[in-house]
Formats: C-alpha cells, sequence, structure tokens
C-alpha cells in the first residue's frame, strides 16, 4: 500500500517559488530535505512509492516524491527529514484548508497529476480551480 504526506508550502507564492527555493537549497547542501518533527509511522507505505503533496496559495499544485526518511540532527534538535525528488509534478489544483504539520494523503484521495504542456499547467491554481466550478473548463 502506498501512502503520501500533505504538507503546507508555507512563504511560497507559486510553484516556480518553490522550485527556486529548493534549486538554491540542492546546490547548498546536496540534497532537498525537508525536516520536520515527528517520524511517520508509515514510513515504509511512503518510502515504497509516497510523495509529498505541497498545498501553496490553499490549493495542492505539485508533488515531489519521497526517496528516503532519515533521522536527522537539526540546530532544534533531533528531526526526521523527508529526502526528495528534485523532480516537481504538477497535479490537478485540490483545494485544502491550512493545518500544522503534515498530514498523511490516502493514495485515493490525491490529485492527479497534471498532463504536460496543456493550458492548465499555465494558469494559476486558483483560476483552474474556479474554472472548473463554473463548468468551463
Amino acid at each position: 500500500m502506498v501512502v503520501h504526506i500533505l504538507k503546507l508550502c508555507v512563504g511560497v507564492d507559486d510553484v516556480d517559488h518553490l522550485r527556486d527555493i529548493q534549486s538554491r537549497r540542492r546546490q547548498e547542501q546536496g540534497a532537498i530535505r525537508h525536516f520536520t518533527r515527528h517520524r511517520p509511522k508509515r514510513a515504509d507505505e511512503i518510502i515504497a512509492r509516497g510523495s509529498i503533496y505541497w498545498i501553496i496559495r490553499g490549493h495542492v499544485q505539485v508533488r515531489q516524491r519521497i526517496t528516503a526518511i532519515e533521522d536527522a540532527e537539526h540546530p532544534e534538535g533531533k528531526r526526521c527529514a523527508f529526502v526528495l525528488d528534485p523532480s516537481l509534478v504538477l497535479t490537478e489544483p485540490q483545494p485544502r484548508r491550512p493545518h500544522q504539520g503534515w498530514r498523511y494523503l490516502e493514495a485515493r484521495d490525491a490529485p492527479s497529476d497534471l498532463r504536460t504542456g496543456g493550458t492548465e499547467s499555465r494558469l494559476p491554481a486558483p483560476l483552474v480551480q474556479k474554472l472548473k466550478e463554473i463548468g468551463a473548463w
């Protein structure tokens, strides 16, 4: 069974902004890691083929494959690190309310990947969602 992680992308304006931030981190640190306080109890299910789905501006917009989950030292104490594949995969925009920390996201509830190169991938997620709601998409 595969399970994913759902996480707010705080302070990020859009997918390009996330891409820029992660590109810098990868150059500085050699890998992209997202630190969290608690190690998931379902880590084996996540590492099997799971991704982290990023909520940006109130919508899930993109996902990244989680390649490993490591115990890590951090200036604030012991942490867990999700090691992320650098590839960002755009998803169907899915509205989500804010929450603290991360949440499990069952595979059946995860948004589908977007077709690459389509008009939808060039529009802001809230606009795509609104167009779908009024039946114009």
